[in-house]
This record gives structure tokens, C-alpha cells and sequence, in this order.
């Protein structure tokens, strides 16, 4: 489910308004009943003072990848080499960088002060989770780079989670759930922005957003298949079905086509969104 949106001007990796955002989708999900451990994962775009401090003011842990800069990089040369442990993923991993798929890392962790440049209470000292591949091509290594990173490439977060090394790693990867979200909603009601007005397409976005989540609400009651489905396939399983309304001694009466594959998840829904109220 969507718990925010955020439509921001300007280039595509700016953090403008970044904190506000994680903030209204924390309290959103607190809002709906989220309860126990909650932890706000983002990727590098989302590295900055102002949304890990925002998740600390709301009581919240965070997990963000972090840009490789000269200070992360001298964290990382400074992990003693005994201290990496060596993984296998149960599903392979698409790596960006090298466009493959890879199986085997190896992970470590060190402690980490970040944003040192901002005043001291904004300073955050967390964990720094990383993981490093092997490097499949050495002719790839970036321009400058160090002996250190022409065999290895490496992936950092930063994090305060209390889950250990290995499952905040695992845990941390999962944030690119989202793409798949984001990627359904552009294949539904934000196919395009409809306006050239920034505030016309904030106000569509909220309503895609909407739209979005009344639609996966409806496929998790309709059956398991429907709740991990599209919303596409959601759409025209349950919603655009070819049925006939006929009207008979004011009463409507909803003809639904017969040899319907999806007769019973939709009754299903149908009972369960139309089902009586609880008893005081």
C-alpha cells in the first residue's frame, strides 16, 4: 500500500521536501495501526541529516544507502579483513553496476558518524552495514578509485536497526519492493501527468495513490492470487467485468456471466465489503 506521495520540482535526485515526506508516511502507517519495530528504508537519495534526524524525532529506525564518498570509503578501508562474512543469496541479486546477477557477497559492519559537516546535533553515529562483490571486470573500476576497490565494489547503508548484521542487510535490500509499487502505479492511473500545472498533477498523484490502494484492497480480499497480482490483472479480473445491470420492481439485479473464472473471488469481495456491521 501507498501510505504517501511526493511530487517534487526540479532534478530527479533532489531531496527537497524528502524529510516532510518521511515523516507524513510514518505517521501515516502509525495511523493505520503499525505497531512493534518500524523501519523507514530509502535508497541514496534519501541520505541527509534531515530525514534520518526526522526518523529519530518520531521514534522510528532508518536504513539508507549511502553515497560513496571519501569519508564512507575511508570507513570502509578500515574494516579489518577477518571481521567479513560470506553470503549466499536463496535468490539471486541483479546487480546495476555490472548488469548481472549475482549469488555470493561477503558483508561487514563499523560504526559510522555521518553528516559531519552540519552543526553537532545534527551529527548522527550509526551503523555502517556493507556489502562487497566481486568485481568481474577490472577494466569497469572507476577512474581514481583505490587498490581497495579494484578487486571489490561495494555497498553501503547506513542504518540503526537492531536486527543483526545479516538480516539488516537482507532486510536493508528490500527496500526496492517500492520500484515494483512505483512501477504499478506508472502502468495504471499515472500512466502520464495530465497537466502542465504542478499542482493539478500533485492533486492526480494523491488520487492515483487512492485509487491505487482501493484497488490492491480489493484483491487481498478477494483470494491470495488477486492480492499478489497487478493491479492491472486486478482491473480486469474483478473490475471491468462483463456484467448486465436490469431493473425490476425497483430492485437492481447484477447479471454476472456464467462460467465466470473469477465468480468466486468476486463474491467473495462482494460479501465481504457488503457484509453486515459488527454488533455493539
Amino acid at each position: 500500500m501507498i501510505a504517501a506521495t511526493r511530487l517534487r520540482k526540479g532534478p530527479s535526485n533532489s531531496a527537497r521536501g524528502a524529510a516532510a515526506f518521511v515523516a507524513e508516511s510514518i505517521r501515516t502507517a502509525r495511523a493505520c495501526g503499525a505497531s512493534g519495530l518500524l523501519v523507514v528504508r530509502a535508497d541514496s537519495a534519501f541520505y541527509g541529516a534531515d530525514v534520518v534526524n526526522a526518523c529519530r524525532a518520531l521514534g522510528v529506525q532508518f536504513s539508507v544507502t549511502v553515497r560513496m564518498n571519501a569519508s564512507v570509503k575511508a570507513a570502509i578501508a578500515g574494516i579489518d579483513e577477518a571481521a567479513w562474512k560470506a553470503i549466499k543469496y536463496p535468490k539471486a541479486v541483479w546487480d546495476e553496476e555490472a548488469q548481472c546477477w549475482i549469488s555470493d557477497a561477503e558483508i561487514a559492519e563499523t560504526t559510522y558518524t555521518a553528516f559531519t559537516s552540519k552543526p553537532k546535533k545534527q551529527q548522527v553515529t550509526a551503523r555502517l552495514i556493507v556489502r562487497r562483490v566481486k568485481r568481474l571486470n577490472p577494466a569497469a573500476v572507476p577512474e581514481g578509485q583505490g587498490t581497495l576497490f579494484d578487486t571489490w565494489r561495494y555497498h553501503a547503508a547506513f542504518t540503526d536497526s537492531p536486527l543483526s548484521l545479516s538480516d539488516a542487510e537482507r532486510d536493508h535490500r528490500r527496500h526496492a519492493v517500492v520500484e515494483q509499487v512505483i512501477a504499478d502505479l506508472k502502468n495504471g492511473p499515472f500512466a502520464h501527468a495530465p497537466s502542465g500545472h504542478f499542482q493539478a498533477n500533485a492533486a492526480w498523484l494523491a488520487l492515483a495513490a487512492l485509487a491505487h490502494n482501493l484497488t490492491r484492497a480489493a484483491g487481498a480480499l478477494a483470494s491470495a492470487f488477486h492480492a499478489k497480482a497487478t493491479t492491472a490483472t486486478i482491473r480486469d479480473h474483478l473490475i471491468n467485468m462483463p456484467a448486465r445491470l436490469a431493473r425490476s420492481a425497483r430492485r437492481l439485479t447484477l447479471h454476472l456471466p456464467e462460467h465466470w473464472p473469477w465468480a468466486d473471488d468476486f463474491n467473495r469481495l462482494f460479501d465481504l465489503v457488503h457484509a453486515p456491521p459488527p454488533t455493539a
